[in-house]
């Protein structure tokens, strides 16, 4: 007891401590209130351990550099870039789609300055921020008019509540769907004040079905676009042109969600048919919603094309304001949506067109490239094999879509294959790869250039300190 005393009371001060820190260089560009906060928990901390017994070796030095590991972890971002190994393009927990070069460059330039975000510069007076965009994409799509919130989920919420609050949506039971996050078309509809009213079957919905739930509180026909499911086999659902002419007899507008909207016909560059947001609007569907930050590959966004009336009535929406995106969202999506005027440029330069559609050929000299430099990294520290394996589109598009890739795995000598993939996630940066039979696999799909030298130097490090 007397030497725990006696160990509490060698504790040095909080004032001693900080002013011996504001002394040290290493603590220069910590704020103030960060480093007092380390100190006292790092006290607190050797205060436990004295009164559990412990005879810990007590000196300013030691406080004050346990203090600063605090304090460098507390600094940290937590938001960080990271190197995305699994092959899954549009990967939701590695946030989706990577913005293009012109995008960055027009978020910088924005960011750094004021900007014309709601002024007319023509007319001097207050302009909309929607101007940036709506024209543009209604130029690619085909539509009368355009607005952009901030995700399709808001898009969906908001264009529901302006058409159809307190009146009948009806829905197949087959595009009941359920996004990320727990998130399904039931509840999204029940938040924007509408009644839904399901037709047909899980697997089958005919045109009458919708036809026989018409009534005088139906004020919407919703299609869902089953982007990141398929059902397969004895089946029949209703096109949206033939839904929208039941609609026009009826008087009920159609809506379609496609999710994952697309302003690319993939099935050129040899993937599935997935239906254009163009599509869409040619089918004559009243209003169209759709993702910014899937096969768009811009930011996270939702965007609203139609007809013009619906869509102006949408605008005059509070909601509008509350869902609304932000300056450099804005900058993000008209830079990606130029890069579309010219297809060719688009599939080349917007990442996630690139990643979806690369050649296998071109995979095959990604893999190659990964591979020796890996090898000689690392040498005999793991075995190094190619594996032909199949790439993900991810982010609820293409379901069940497999992309023939080489990937290359690693199977350590001394460490098990689950503690390398855990130590390579804790590594900076975290490098993401995944775990099948035993292998450590990076598919270069979805590694970027350059990237290569920084995974096999991260695994030359971990596996030669184990």
């Amino acid at each position: 007891m007397t030497d725990m005393n006696k160990n509490l009371r060698n504790l040095p001060g909080v004032d001693h401590l900080l002013e011996l820190a504001k002394k040290d260089q290493k603590f220069s560009d910590i704020p103030r209130s960060v480093v007092l906060d380390s100190l006292r928990q790092t006290l607190d901390r050797i205060r436990k351990d004295i009164l559990a017994g412990t005879d810990p070796v007590i000196t300013d030095d030691i406080i004050l550099e346990n203090a600063l590991i605090s304090a460098q972890e507390k600094i940290k971002p937590r938001l960080v870039s990271l190197i995305n190994a699994t092959g899954v393009v549009l990967h939701t927990n590695l946030g989706r789609a990577l913005l293009c070069d012109e995008a960055l460059f027009h978020i910088t330039a924005v960011a750094k300055t004021y900007s014309n975000l709601e002024l007319n510069i023509e007319t001097g007076k207050r302009g909309s921020r929607y101007d940036a965009v709506d024209g543009l994409i209604c130029e690619l799509t085909g539509a009368q008019s355009a607005i952009v919130v901030n995700n399709n989920a808001g898009a969906v919420l908001l264009a529901l509540n302006t058409l159809a609050r307190h009146k009948e949506v009806v829905v197949s039971r087959g595009e009941l769907v359920e996004i990320g996050g727990s998130f399904r078309v039931p509840d999204v509809m029940e938040k924007s004040g509408c009644i839904l009213k399901e037709v047909g079957t899980t697997n089958r919905t005919h045109l009458r079905d919708y036809e026989a739930a018409a009534s005088e509180r139906t004020a919407l026909f919703l299609k869902v676009h089953t982007s990141n499911y398929k059902i397969e086999g004895f089946t029949t659902s209703v096109a949206l042109k033939d839904l929208v002419s039941l609609g026009r007899g009826k008087g009920v507008s159609v809506m379609e969600d496609l999710g994952s909207g697309t302003l690319i016909d993939f099935s050129k560059y040899g993937l599935p048919h997935e239906p254009t947001v163009g599509d869409a609007v040619r089918s004559g569907a009243d209003v169209v919603t759709f993702s910014g930050d899937k096969l768009l590959g811009g930011p996270q966004a939702g965007i609203i094309v139609g007809k013009k009336e619906s869509i102006d009535q949408i605008r005059k929406n509070p909601l509008t304001r509350a869902l609304r995106i932000d300056k450099l969202t804005l900058a993000a999506l008209e830079s990606t949506l130029k890069l579309y005027r010219d297809e060719e440029r688009a599939m080349q330069d917007i990442p996630t067109l690139k990643m979806l559609t690369l050649p296998f050929t071109e995979i095959l000299k990604k893999a190659d490239i990964l591979f020796h430099a890996i090898k000689n990294a690392i040498g005999s520290l793991a075995e190094i094999k190619f594996s032909d394996m199949n790439s993900r589109p991810g982010g609820g598009s293409f379901p069940e879509l497999d992309l023939p890739t080489r990937c290359v795995t690693v199977q350590p000598v001394n460490l098990t294959v689950s503690r390398l993939e855990t130590a390579m996630r804790l590594s900076t940066p975290a490098i993401i790869g995944r775990i099948e039979d035993d292998r450590y696999i990076l598919d270069p799909r979805t590694i970027q250039d350059g990237q290569e030298t920084i995974i096999s130097s991260t695994l030359a490090r971990i596996l030669k300190e184990k």
